[in-house]
């Protein structure tokens, strides 16, 4: 799968779980997931590649219990595996 479309996918799932996700220019200083008066987000620099904001994400993704239980695509599953132990 293109890194664009596990993007679009790690997207959905965080919609899924309950984040909202907004898309920023940064400058390549930021970004990531944070909870903001009991709303979790994810901010994504429009600076960075599709591959950063695809880490980015799943930085964010890992930090939350739910995930395990989550429906994904096996590459994505695997992928959050893979990036975690790297």
């Amino acid at each position: 799968m293109h890194t664009v479309e596990l993007l679009d996918d790690a997207l959905g799932l965080a919609g899924q779980l309950g984040y909202r996700t907004r898309q920023v220019w940064l400058d390549g200083r930021g970004g990531g997931g944070c909870e903001i008066k009991g709303q979790k987000w994810i901010f994504l620099d429009l600076s960075l590649s599709a591959d950063e904001q695809l880490d980015q994400t799943l930085d964010a993704l890992r930090t939350d219990p739910a995930v395990a239980a989550a429906t994904m695509s096996e590459e994505l599953r695997q992928l959050l595996v893979m990036r975690k132990s790297a």
